[in-house]
């Protein structure tokens, strides 16, 4: 049985939607946590209770344009690679220049644990390193597994080059330097602390202020597979116990819906009736991007617990109860495509 009580952790990315609450989940496990953070996308509301009792140490800062970088991973264990410039489809698509910074502050971070000698670093990874050209017909049943990600590379976007590139320097680094090293390539996250750059809050978002028309972006053929944040958080974790040569593993379940399937979901729970108007000159991304789970279930013991439908049901639950529709109402299309 791994035993965190004992492990020094560092979590990059740490206020974010899934670096906090891979944060609480290390805290249920007694580790040592400190968290950076320059808070462009993180939010202090999702670790101040824990700042607040002292239970983390809490650093602000942009790790690219930190002093002495080196200082951070003094008496570290394990770190947890999460923080990058990134955000949600229309972010991803429509900007190329920040994800660009992500080279070399991945690069960093990896660098200095390295010379720390840190015990390992996992990486929060992305779908976003399968080739595009694969995930083009949403004709074939298809799922990804990890090692489609190979040549000929064509990976999504500059946000997506970065962390294939991340990917083959950790595992260089494993094989190399003998640094143990994990990656975990995540698929469509969502969740309580979701934001709404991201597909299925944004669909959220819109029944919330009874948006109608209702916007969809693309026609809603699009095929993706929604991963509950529980999920993500636990295999996570898993990864850090059990791997330590590099492996990169998909954390994502194995369904396949279309958009329209989600957008339908997401209109019958929260009882919101309105006409659909398709935006086909938004970015949609890849047609046809599901997770082949197999070597997580393998090498983790992991499989997904929460399914699209219940893990709606908590999100909308918690995002209504939540968010304030005036503000939302008047944000909204900035939100969609920002950080």
């Amino acid at each position: 049985m791994f035993d965190w009580k004992n492990k020094n952790v560092l979590v990059t990315g740490g206020a974010s939607f899934i670096g906090s609450s891979l944060v609480d989940a290390l805290l249920e496990r007694e580790a040592s946590v400190k968290v950076i953070d320059d808070m462009t996308s993180g939010k202090l509301d999702n670790i101040n209770e824990h700042i607040n009792a002292k239970r983390i140490e809490f650093i602000k800062y942009d790790i690219r344009t930190y002093p002495d970088l080196g200082e951070l991973f003094n008496d570290v264990d394990i770190v947890f690679h999460l923080a990058a410039d990134h955000g949600g489809r229309g972010y991803v698509d429509l900007h190329q220049a920040g994800p660009a910074s992500n080279f070399f502050l991945d690069g960093a971070v990896f660098w200095h644990a390295l010379k720390a000698k840190v015990e390992k670093v996992v990486f929060a990874s992305s779908g976003c390193v399968y080739p595009n050209y694969i995930q083009a017909d949403t004709s074939k049943e298809l799922f990804l597994k990890e090692n489609m990600a190979g040549p000929p590379y064509d990976a999504d976007n500059m946000y997506g080059w970065a962390k294939l590139m991340g990917e083959m320097t950790l595992k260089a680094y494993s094989k190399e330097k003998g640094l143990k090293t994990a990656s975990c390539r995540y698929f469509t996250v969502y969740g309580p602390r979701g934001v709404e750059n991201h597909a299925l809050i944004a669909m959220i978002a819109r029944a919330f202020i009874k948006q109608d028309p209702f916007e969809v972006w693309g026609d809603g053929t699009q095929i993706r597979n929604w991963t509950y944040i529980d999920d993500i958080v636990s295999g996570t974790m898993l990864a850090a116990e059990k791997i330590d040569d590099g492996t990169a593993v998909n954390l994502g379940t194995m369904e396949r819906n279309t958009v329209l399937d989600a957008v339908n979901l997401v209109l019958e729970y929260t009882g919101h009736k309105a006409k659909l108007k398709f935006k086909t000159d938004m970015p949609v991304g890849p047609l046809n991007r599901v997770a082949d789970n197999v070597l997580a279930k393998k090498l983790l013991g992991w499989e997904p617990k929460v399914l699209l439908k219940e893990g709606l049901k908590r999100t909308i639950d918690w995002y209504y109860s939540v968010r304030n529709k005036n503000e939302i109402a008047k944000e909204l299309e900035t939100l969609l495509t920002g950080r």
